[in-house]
């Protein structure tokens, strides 16, 4: 069985009830934390997660409100004993970034400290992010304001697949990673640079054919978020639902 936690639903300014957007796949074995906001290791206690469950680390982009809770993860991990290696993947342009926030944290002087491999994927469209008998992880670029990868994550034993867009303007690439998706989750902050609105989700899911859309890393102040899924809701045949913290999904 494959659970998908939503750990964050909000967008990079969040509330009490919505932080910002992260995902936690797990797996038999396996945690796959997508993206690593605030505190992540609140956010997977409240989940009733424990942190050694967490096996790897997928990386969206370098912007603060999707990376900004990494050096937190890894002295967490460390100052609790951590031994396992953590395999962290994401563009080059991310990685190396990461690499250098933390030299920042002088982490190579952490005594004791558990192995991090990190994996710099490929800057191309359905690029294999990672794959075993459980999940095969594809990535493809999308167009926000620096290099971002979504993803496409397809579960052979059950014949499913689950898309999310991350940040992104309305784009093909979107289309072609979700498509015929059982499940797409795309972002629905604005129509602005970088970003789509709540119809421009629905556009996207529509010619990918996806099954059931989830709005995400949206924003609710001063929204009425039940007009929000309704205007959603007339211009999608299939379910649409907003993304909540600490929703659980059974893929």
């Amino acid at each position: 069985m494959a659970q998908l936690i939503i750990l964050g639903s909000g967008h990079a300014v969040p509330d009490l009830d919505h932080e910002n957007t992260h995902l936690l796949l797990l797996l038999e074995g396996q945690g796959i934390l997508i993206d690593c906001a605030s505190n992540p290791i609140l956010q997977l206690s409240r989940a009733g997660v424990e942190l050694d469950r967490v096996t790897d680390l997928i990386l969206t982009h370098f912007h603060p409100d999707h990376v900004s809770g990494v050096p937190l993860l890894f002295m967490s991990m460390w100052l609790l004993g951590r031994k396992e290696p953590l395999d962290v993947y994401g563009l080059k342009y991310t990685i190396d970034r990461v690499e250098a926030m933390m030299d920042l944290y002088e982490w190579q002087n952490w005594p004791d400290f558990f192995p991090v491999v990190f994996h710099r994927v490929a800057d191309l469209e359905l690029s294999l992010v990672l794959s075993n008998e459980n999940i095969r992880m594809l990535s493809s670029p999308v167009c926000h304001l620096i290099p971002t990868i979504g993803l496409r994550m397809e579960f052979p034993a059950k014949g499913k697949v689950v898309a999310y867009s991350c940040d992104t303007e309305p784009c093909q690439p979107v289309v072609r990673l979700a498509k015929d998706a059982d499940i797409l989750f795309h972002e629905a902050t604005a129509a602005s640079k970088g970003h789509s609105s709540v119809l421009q989700a629905v556009d996207i899911a529509r010619q990918a054919n996806a099954g059931i859309l989830y709005l995400i890393h949206y924003s609710a102040r001063g929204r009425d978020l039940t007009e929000l899924l309704l205007r959603a809701q007339q211009h999608f045949s299939g379910p649409v639902h907003l993304a909540q913290d600490y929703l659980s999904i059974e893929i």
